[in-house]
């Protein structure tokens, strides 16, 4: 698959993802510099929870135990620390509510509703390819019992 950079800027020079790796056209040289934004950025939205809380805020502001009770399995540590880097990193916000009971509200930013077509597309890759996802893993574990005997 081949994706123009005109989208964003006209400017630069077309990307080829064909491989699965942003090269420089031409040379097939990797870009290193534009590896290691891209790899900063990365390690930022696809930690084991972001995704995760950025589809739960996606349709409407919540409070932290709502957050909770929605992502089964995360603990409250987890919740907060994962919730302090999406808002350091500009993709919630955090509001303080003066209301009765008095409490946290999180809020998806223009910033993180931005990735809402990635994680679809995410997603629905997913839906595709999970079954596969799950017989590789079935055909490692019964090929590495053999081994273990």
């Amino acid at each position: 698959m081949t994706r123009s950079s005109t989208q964003a800027d006209s400017s630069a020079t077309p990307v080829d993802f064909s491989c699965g790796l942003h090269e420089k056209q031409g040379d097939g040289e990797l870009d290193l510099k534009e590896v290691t934004r891209a790899r900063v950025a990365l390690e930022h939205i696809t930690n084991k929870w972001a995704v995760l809380i950025l589809t739960v805020l996606c349709r409407r502001p919540a409070r932290f135990n709502e957050i909770m009770r929605r992502l089964d399995g995360i603990t409250h540590k987890a919740l907060a620390d994962a919730l302090k880097r999406l808002q350091r990193n500009g993709l919630i916000t955090r509001r303080v509510l003066t209301a009765s009971p008095i409490g946290v509200e999180y809020a998806i930013t223009e910033l993180g509703h931005s990735l809402r077509e990635p994680f679809q597309a995410l997603y629905d890759w997913t839906l595709v390819y999970g079954p596969a996802l799950e017989d590789a893993r079935r055909e490692f574990d019964a090929a590495h019992d053999d081994e273990s005997r």
